[in-house]
């Protein structure tokens, strides 16, 4: 097969995979099952969880694994049914197995949907931690519904393969761009390839 029909035939895939990868943040695209930054407060009825730590990771977000400890992480829940904005939402962060408070949020309302829980040394030290969610009706009648979450805090912030991936997809982009524009690289691969055919 000619080099040439194989990258054209080929980039056109491989730039779908680069610019779809957006679509594997949080473990999948957003508002999918897969999405491993919700909490199920009821079946079908979701509460959508991001945290940041500004300081020492400016932009980024995180869910299940927050790469420092003692500096300022900020947690910010969404929730898109109504019912759940009238009601009065209480927050809890532990440290685990041992049940340690480390932050507290008395109930209040949240109507735009939205809350933002700033703490600002975040989490004292590296380990387990829960979140801990609770919505309390007004009236005292209704169900108390309480929902949790892990993470873990600490270890620094590794390379997912999903990055390792992104990189390689750009670093051939790269090359396959300068394939086309070079004579001299493009000779280059052409001869490399053949005599690899001749092995």
């Amino acid at each position: 097969m000619n080099i040439s029909k194989f990258f054209k035939k080929g980039f056109p895939i491989l730039l779908g995979l680069v610019f779809s990868a957006s679509v594997w943040a949080h473990g999948g695209a957003a508002g999918t099952d897969t999405d491993q930054c919700k909490f199920e407060l009821e079946p079908n009825h979701w509460i959508h969880y991001t945290a940041y730590q500004p300081k020492a990771y400016p932009a980024k977000d995180f869910c299940g694994n927050l790469p420092s400890v003692d500096t300022l992480t900020q947690l910010v829940f969404d929730y898109q049914d109504q019912r759940y904005r009238d009601m009065s939402v209480e927050f809890e962060v532990t440290k685990e197995p041992e049940g340690t408070r480390v932050f507290f949020e008395k109930a209040a309302k949240h109507k735009s949907g939205t809350v933002v829980l700033s703490l600002p040394n975040g989490v004292p030290e590296m380990g387990k931690y829960l979140i801990h969610i609770t919505l309390l009706p007004d009236d005292n009648k209704g169900e108390r519904l309480d929902v949790h979450m892990g993470f873990k805090a600490g270890g620094g912030e590794a390379t997912s393969t999903t990055n390792y991936l992104l990189y390689g997809l750009f670093a051939f982009a790269g090359l396959y761009i300068l394939y086309l524009s070079s004579a001299g690289f493009k000779n280059f691969v052409n001869g490399l390839l053949g005599k690899a055919k001749e092995f």
